[in-house]
């Protein structure tokens, strides 16, 4: 595993690669942007922009959703992988929304996490997104390119990699990283056939 010093160097020559790196998830406000992670899981960001558009002019809020039904929702998320989960997912957490939350989505981790659906991953990304807290989300992009450059040991779990990575990097960069690491796991450290060494930049620190 790299020192703290050379791992920083690998992560900000990977957020250098990106400069303007931003969410490509579309959304309005929060509670949209709770419903498009809920159905991000293992879903491509095409496969949900061809439905969004529906589902936000049927769903604008959670009242909207707990009005309606888990398959209600089906028919408007067929298409994405798991929907039946992630229909349950988005009316359950609609209804812990109005129960807990005068209808608001929360602005906490803790409280984020306590929604059906939403994870610490998912939880980290509305943070980040949604509200401008300094928050780093550990996804599959994430987790493979902290393995693969050494920035954790390949045991690493998903809060160790967030810790580390955290302590490396200061809270002002957290959401930079997150978004350039997923540009830089779409486009260059691929699950098959890395390309990282067509930029020895990466590896300077090596030298």
């Amino acid at each position: 595993m790299l020192s703290k010093t050379d791992a920083k160097i690998v992560l900000n020559e990977i957020m250098n690669l990106y400069p303007e790196a931003r969410p490509t998830m579309r959304y309005e406000n929060a509670f949209q942007l709770l419903m498009v992670v809920i159905l991000s899981a293992q879903a491509t960001d095409a496969s949900i922009e061809k439905i969004q558009d529906k589902l936000f002019e049927r769903y604008p809020s959670p009242e909207a959703v707990v009005e309606s039904s888990i398959e209600e929702i089906e028919t408007y998320i067929s298409t994405i992988g798991l929907y039946h989960n992630k229909a349950r997912y988005i009316f359950m957490s609609s209804q812990q929304l109005l129960d807990n939350f005068g209808g608001e989505v929360p602005t906490t981790r803790k409280e984020l996490t306590s929604l059906t659906g939403i994870g610490p991953k998912s939880a980290n990304i509305i943070l980040s997104v949604a509200y401008g807290e300094a928050a780093f989300a550990v996804d599959t992009h994430v987790t493979r390119i902290c393995k693969h450059h050494n920035i954790v040991d390949n045991d690493a779990t998903a809060q160790g990699i967030e810790k580390r990575v955290t302590e490396i990097l200061p809270p002002e960069q957290w959401g930079h990283a997150h978004q350039a690491m997923i540009n830089f796991g779409r486009e260059i450290c691929k699950p098959r056939k890395p390309l990282c060494d067509n930029h020895p930049q990466l590896y300077a620190h090596l030298g």
